[in-house]
């Protein structure tokens, strides 16, 4: 009996939480609207080929050791 009250409540604020978030969020009780940087798909594009064309530059690739919380450069096989 106290598992059914467990999930029941647990489930029911589970749905009061959607429902606030979707009247919230999609219904835009407090106004405001989408932003056209997140609706704009020319924008996601202009901004993902700009993000690309970036050089990327890092050091060596590091394997951390959680016992002595020590760096190591990983020496390559070759």
């Amino acid at each position: 009996m106290t598992a059914g009250y467990i999930v029941g409540s647990l489930v029911g604020s589970f749905a009061i939480a959607y429902l606030c978030d979707t009247i919230v969020s999609d219904k835009k009780i407090f106004g405001g609207s989408i932003p056209s940087t997140v609706s704009n798909k020319e924008w996601l594009q202009a901004t993902d080929a700009k993000f690309q064309a970036w050089p990327r530059t890092a050091g060596p690739p590091v394997v951390m050791n959680p016992i002595s919380r020590q760096n190591f450069i990983v020496k390559s096989t070759e």
